[in-house]
């Protein structure tokens, strides 16, 4: 396996293609993860956790819809989840470029 800090920062910074694509930013990180978990160091850890955040923010997703039917906590929960979905790649893609280990808060570890 080789170690390949680039492959890894643009897997966490492919996530923001859900802001252009909608479904962008889980399809092309699960691609690069199965593709490169054999071959890439790291890269299997770091797949998973994406997959698992990105699943996690569709789960919560979904739990606002009836919530913007309760007083409008969904669009709290909505706007919530935009910077989530926003920030945090990019501040995970920072880190590993910098040798650190990412954290995605409020993820459901789904994908062991």
């Amino acid at each position: 396996m080789r170690e390949d800090k680039q492959m890894l920062m643009l897997t966490h910074l492919s996530q923001l293609l859900s802001l252009v694509t909608g479904l962008g930013g889980f399809i092309v990180p699960l691609i690069l993860w199965l593709t490169q978990k054999d071959k890439i160091a790291g890269m299997d850890f770091h797949g998973k956790i994406i997959l698992n955040f990105q699943i996690s923010m569709f789960i919560y997703s979904i739990i606002c819809i009836p919530l913007i039917f309760l007083v409008g906590l969904g669009f709290f929960g909505f706007l919530i989840i935009g910077i989530l979905i926003l920030i945090l790649p990019i501040i995970n893609a920072i880190k590993v470029s910098n040798g650190e280990i990412p954290n995605y808060p409020l993820t459901i570890e789904i994908i062991k």
